[in-house]
């Protein structure tokens, strides 16, 4: 797979084994193939702050389990554990995973080339388009190939004039400011996140309103669908 710039990687993966689970004892080839997976992304198992089950069930003989994981960016002194937000588990079966991720303002410098509309560059643009396209000579076009001549021909005129007159335009940094980010495999949370140019602010609606006192602060929540 060919995916860039990976942060981390969580879900519910049902796979129980005593790599994430000290009260499972046996170990699976599959989750070899997880975590090999999340390695070919820079990528590393995750420790909760606070080691619990994520999976809870309420049918007599079934045990708790832990099966929502988080893979995180492998090294990373800021990223590099994650916590079970067993309180927030509302009515789901399943716990929210949260990892905080500081985004910082990061300064560009961008440009590109334009022609700007009305400008003196404009102008001469067309008229330097117009005054090359006199000068071919379209008199003998028998064929396909004498045509496709004529045509490299007026496609290097464009080529030429346009970088002739055109200008560099700086583009404005417009770098976002440091926000906590929260991810959840639970389903019972519903978040959009409305950033305006001059305000931002979190529209939410969990089922269980209660909740929303604990999300005060600005926060990004992503939702994984449970199973």
């Amino acid at each position: 797979m060919n995916i860039n710039n990976v942060v981390l990687i969580t879900g519910d993966f049902n796979i129980r084994d005593s790599l994430w689970d000290s009260s499972f004892p046996f170990h699976s080839s599959i989750s070899d193939d997880l975590i090999i997976l999340a390695d070919s992304f820079n990528l590393a198992l995750s420790s909760p702050t606070n080691p619990c089950p994520t999976r809870y069930f309420n049918t007599p003989g079934e045990s708790n389990s832990v099966i929502d994981l988080m893979f995180l960016h492998f090294d990373s002194s800021k990223l590099n554990q994650h916590s079970i937000l067993l309180e927030s588990r509302l009515s789901s079966d399943h716990t929210p995973l949260t990892v905080t991720i500081p985004l910082f303002k990061e300064i560009v410098q961008t440009s590109k080339l334009i022609l700007a509309s009305k400008s003196n560059q404009e102008s001469e643009f067309i008229q330097d388009v117009i005054s090359n396209f006199k000068g071919l000579d379209m008199t003998s076009i028998e064929d396909s190939n004498k045509l496709n001549q004529v045509i490299k021909q007026f496609s290097s005129i464009i080529d030429n004039v346009w970088t002739k007159n055109q200008e560099y335009l700086n583009i404005p940094n417009n770098g976002g400011q440091k926000i906590a980010a929260v991810l959840s495999t639970s389903t019972d949370h519903q978040e959009v996140l409305r950033i305006g140019r001059n305000s931002r602010r979190l529209s939410k609606t969990p089922r269980d309103h209660s909740s929303m006192t604990k999300f005060k602060k600005l926060q990004i929540k992503v939702t994984v669908p449970g199973n």
